[in-house]
């Protein structure tokens, strides 16, 4: 496929064709890598961030934490 650099301010734009975007799932103000090899220029989509706060809220598995209790000593634990 073809594609023709075009001026976009002070930068240079290419338009992706709706086969790829499709193909690829992109959206608007997705992020994406951009790295040169050689003359290639290589365009990666990258997945979301994740805040810990996200997955944590996200979690649903068998290893939840479960409320700690503070009962008397059993031990030579000092209270």
């Amino acid at each position: 496929m073809e594609a023709k650099i075009q001026k976009w301010g002070n930068s240079l734009g290419i338009r992706i064709s709706h086969n790829i975007v499709k193909e690829l799932h992109l959206e608007a103000n997705d992020i994406v890598d951009i790295k040169q090899k050689g003359n290639q220029i290589i365009v990666t989509k990258l997945s979301p961030k994740v805040s810990l706060q996200e997955r944590i809220d996200a979690y649903h598995g068998e290893n939840l934490g479960k409320d700690f209790v503070w009962d008397e000593s059993c031990g030579k634990e000092l209270w």
